[in-house]
């Protein structure tokens, strides 16, 4: 063109923003001689949509300090949507008194921007005080989700429900935001219930619902929540989706259903991103499948695809499960040194774990003096373990004491020393460390399992008689305790940490929180079904062995999920190879 005006030039800024080419709209817009408002919204405007909300308000202020023109409502909007992005709730504030002091219409968009702003930079009141001033019907439904978003936020959920209702039409933005802040303050149940009224009642979900809700099936690990949402996606069209098949693996895997996790990895064959990947290299770490995790890792490598630092935990994870030390060694070295990942402190500590595990304690103490980063809690107490594993009582003192000075109150570094010294026939100091719990007024961390029957989850603590079924399910165990005592069980009374006779040990053993689910599991459940035990601690020795033998017995495959891996016990064996 041998003539440009203003309008040229704003039509090739606005186009170069569409399609992400910041560097060369900005340098269009810097060599206009003449700008207008135009312009300077197409700026704004682009920057904000982009993601470049600093560089929006450093325009915004540019163009207040330096133009004659004055902000419309798009200048407006978009300045606000940065600050919002930003959560920069003084400068909100700024922008607001600037259009209070021109008298600006705020009803409409721009009543709705700041709205956004005020939800989602910590004034959800003030943002609730424009809405009552301007009326519901005036609003639109990004604000109301911002607003809903803002209450999620500060966990009072009575008023995000409310506007929730108050809405004629929901769209799957609205749905998926309350159901999410369900989600985020623990209200698991709440968020099923509301899920199944929106597949009823509601738009169809998205990926980012569907994504959340098998996040739930996940931590409730209810597998067949989990098959429910699975069957859903299918429905809706959303199985196709790489980032539902993602969330999928994930949530099969911490169910402790891997063979559907692999299906589901399997099916995509074509479509894998780095998530998939490390989403199946992490579940099969958790398994205890070393060796598999790690093929697939190495087919990662030759496919092309460049591992990240969450990569690498699944498989420093992989070997620490299996006792793989030296191919752990080298793939922590490939990480630092081939693909120039820095470690984080999960890294660190999945190496300390696994030298500690293998009883290379000396080793596992000597590299965490190297690291370059001070060691956290996790680091600290997978050497305490360790040192108990091994009765080192020397590094496990060592150990807990540096943990205490991170965490006072840590629970379970005061557990772990008195257990380290029980087990080493330290009587005496394992009830100083106990007393000195109590004086603190630290609490011990409960040890309890739980089973899904029929859609009930029924939780279990060590010598539980609050079940309404307890008779049955002692007498269940104690002849469970005769018959595998007649195949060869013995059991292990060094896991009892307290200075017992040998008969009282081996009572509060039979009735440790694990035994007593499994025997109310083969007591609810038709023969030949698969049992699910999830507990919140390390399973103990006994427990272990006693699993094994059990399986055996009943026929049954049981699989356990502790704090730490799943254990897949089946004809007397188990997946760990007794190395967990």
């Amino acid at each position: 063109m041998e003539y440009r005006n203003t309008s040229s030039w704003n039509v090739m800024i606005s186009l170069h923003m569409q399609h992400g080419r910041v560097d060369l709209a900005r340098g269009q817009f810097e060599r206009m001689s003449e700008r207008d408002i135009v312009t300077w919204n197409s700026m704004i405007a682009g920057y904000n949509q982009l993601g470049h909300d600093f560089d929006a308000l450093c325009t915004f202020s540019n163009m207040l300090r330096d133009s004659l023109l004055l902000p419309d409502k798009f200048t407006f909007i978009n300045a606000l949507s940065a600050c919002a992005n930003l959560e920069m709730l003084k400068l909100g504030k700024q922008i607001h008194a600037r259009i209070a002091s021109t008298n600006f219409n705020t009803y409409g968009p721009v009543g709705n921007a700041l709205i956004s702003m005020y939800a989602k930079s910590g004034g959800v009141q003030i943002a609730q005080k424009i809405v009552e001033q301007s009326g519901i019907s005036r609003l639109d439904i990004i604000a109301f989700t911002s607003l809903l978003d803002g209450y999620v936020k500060l966990g009072d959920l009575k008023p995000a429900r409310q506007i929730f209702d108050s809405l004629k039409d929901r769209d799957v933005v609205a749905w998926t935001a309350i159901i999410v802040g369900y989600l985020q303050n623990g209200l698991n149940t709440d968020a099923v219930e509301l899920f199944r009224l929106m597949v009823r009642d509601g738009p169809k979900p998205n990926n980012f619902t569907l994504a959340a809700m098998l996040s739930v099936s996940s931590s409730l690990t209810s597998l067949n929540h989990g098959k429910e949402i699975h069957a859903i996606a299918i429905r809706t069209g959303q199985a196709s989706l790489v980032s539902v098949n993602n969330a999928l693996i994930t949530m099969y895997a911490r169910v402790g259903s891997i063979n559907c996790a692999r299906k589901v990895f399997n099916r995509i064959y074509w479509f894998r991103d780095i998530v998939s990947w490390t989403s199946m290299i992490m579940a099969l770490a958790q398994h205890g499948l070393g060796e598999e995790a790690l093929e697939h890792f190495e087919k990662l490598l030759a496919a092309g695809i460049k591992p990240d630092h969450i990569t690498y935990v699944g498989v420093l994870s992989a070997c620490t499960h299996v006792g793989l030390v030296e191919q752990g060694s080298r793939y922590y070295n490939m990480m630092k040194d081939f693909h120039k990942i820095e470690p984080t402190l999960s890294h660190y500590a999945l190496m300390v774990d696994l030298l500690g595990r293998a009883g290379l304690i000396q080793e596992a103490y000597d590299f965490i003096e190297k690291m370059l980063i001070e060691p956290d809690v996790v680091t600290w107490g997978s050497l305490l373990s360790s040192c108990k594993v091994y009765k080192n009582v020397d590094l496990g003192k060592v150990a807990a004491e540096r943990l205490l000075l991170i965490d006072p109150d840590n629970s379970g570094a005061y557990s772990a020393l008195a257990n380290l010294y029980s087990v080493c026939g330290k009587w005496d100091d394992a009830a100083k460390i106990r007393k000195l719990m109590k004086d603190g007024g630290v609490k011990k961390e409960q040890g309890i399992s739980w089973v899904q029957i029929k859609n009930k989850f029924h939780v279990f603590g060590a010598e539980d008689g609050l079940h309404p079924q307890k008779d049955e399910i002692y007498k269940m165990m104690a002849k469970i305790w005769e018959d595998i005592k007649k195949m060869g069980f013995v059991p292990d009374t060094q896991s009892v940490l307290h200075d017992l006779e040998e008969e009282v040990k081996e009572q509060m053993l039979r009735h440790h929180s694990e035994k007593l689910a499994i025997a109310f599991a083969l007591i609810s459940t038709p023969e030949n079904t698969t049992l699910r035990i999830m507990k919140n601690l390390r399973v103990c020795n006994d427990c272990h062995s006693a699993i094994k033998f059990i399986s055996k017995l009943s026929g049954r495959e049981i699989i356990v999920r502790d704090a730490t891996r799943f254990h897949h016990f089946k004809d007397g064996f188990c997946s760990c190879r007794d190395y967990w």
